[in-house]
């Protein structure tokens, strides 16, 4: 099904992080797919040994057949930590997923068609119960994707409709015949209708919560100054990070950064120049971190920066040099230029136990020797002090 294309959702221009959620609730409903799944097969088996008709005992070894490949591909999509998938693979899932619920309902509208065939009212009534309980299920549980939900529900009650509306234009023995089927054909239509106009509004209403619900997780997890992540959100990003030390043999390394001089550029040119340096400092070090590390403001002019999957120490002395380097250079503020370096200091953490507190005390302690032993440079936590370098951008340790 790779070849499938995928659903676009730019026209709804929803925020990565309401995308993701709304994939993943399409791909928790294990439980209804296998009870709908289950359902309309034992029905379509039934009735075709009951009427002896082989048409509808095809239709229940199609449902079955897909009911376990929707089945799987709900399972596969869990197993691959769907949420945390990249926006244009989640796409590609979300394609998948509509596919197969549109041969579901294509099933579905054929298989109720075929059964309105036969003059059987217990029938009839089983057949459109099955297509009511279908487009129920799909206002509750797929409406947070609309054109999923829309293009389904039409596939499967359309075909019905049709059919009883046919029934409405046959001659038959009952006297009201003709016009109970166009009773019923009509009132399907109506429901249908309505149940358009729930959709939109099903939608708007989930889109809105799950936005203000990551507005304000966006507010708790992030620094207001520079948008970056705040002590809680490195937190959580710490969990993930070094839970996969030990699974996979890397190392993680925390870098405690501290600005050399930002005091008196605050003090000189006030608080909105020191602002404006923050700011630009966040946006120096987004540029020389990778996407797999954590960027984070701890407050004043304080940073912590996890280095994630690395192999070796020296890729976290590397990271040192690169952000010296780029702090260093100058800032401009109008008509002058502020002048500021920064001091790291560096814990590099080998098992999966480690815990971020101590992880940042042993961090904070190598800064504070980078610091008192010459400013612009950094020291590595647990190594023997090495003798001061005087040239810039020197690596030293610590005891």
């Amino acid at each position: 099904m790779s070849g499938l294309p995928t659903l676009s959702r730019n026209a709804e221009h929803l925020p990565d992080a309401v995308y993701r959620d709304l994939v993943d609730m399409l791909f928790s409903m294990t439980i209804p797919v296998a009870f709908m799944g289950s359902a309309f097969a034992g029905i379509a088996f039934v009735a075709g040994n009951a009427f002896h008709d082989p048409l509808m005992l095809a239709f229940a070894i199609a449902v079955t057949i897909l009911t376990v490949i929707r089945l799987f591909t709900l399972r596969a999509y869990r197993q691959r930590a769907g949420a945390t998938l990249a926006i244009a693979t989640l796409a590609r899932w979300e394609a998948r997923y509509a596919w197969s619920n549109y041969l579901f309902a294509i099933l579905l509208g054929l298989f109720n068609a075929r059964a309105l065939m036969f003059h059987d009212a217990l029938l009839h009534l089983i057949a459109v119960s099955l297509v009511f309980v279908f487009g129920a299920g799909l206002v509750s549980r797929v409406s947070i994707r609309p054109r999923i939900c829309i293009v389904s529900m039409l596939l499967a009650t359309v075909p019905t409709a049709a059919t009883l509306l046919a029934h409405s234009f046959m001659a038959h023995e009952n006297p009201v015949h003709e016009e109970l089927f166009a009773i019923e054909a009509l009132l399907m239509t109506a429901a249908i209708v309505m149940s358009l106009q729930s959709i939109g509004h099903l939608h708007r209403s989930m889109v809105e919560h799950l936005t203000t619900k990551h507005d304000y997780g966006m507010l708790a997890k992030r620094d207001a100054l520079t948008g970056l992540p705040n002590r809680l959100l490195l937190r959580e990003r710490f969990q993930k990070d070094i839970a996969r030390v030990s699974r996979t043999g890397t190392r993680l390394a925390l870098h405690y950064l501290d600005l050399d001089g930002f005091k008196a550029v605050n003090d000189l040119n006030g608080h909105p120049a020191g602002d404006a340096v923050l700011r630009e400092v966040a946006v120096r070090l987004e540029a020389v971190i990778r996407a797999e590390d954590t960027l984070c403001r701890l407050g004043g002019d304080e940073f912590v920066v996890l280095q994630a999957m690395i192999s070796h120490e020296a890729e976290a002395e590397m990271l040192a040099r690169r952000i010296i380097k780029k702090l260093s250079a100058p800032y401009p503020l109008g008509e002058v230029d502020a002048r500021l370096s920064v001091s790291v200091g560096i814990d590099v953490a080998t098992e999966s136990g480690a815990d971020l507190e101590q992880l940042i005390g042993r961090a904070d302690t190598a800064l504070y020797a980078a610091k008192t032993s010459g400013k612009g440079r950094f020291y590595f936590y647990g190594d023997t002090l090495a003798p001061a370098a005087p040239a810039p951008l020197s690596k030293a340790r610590m005891p």
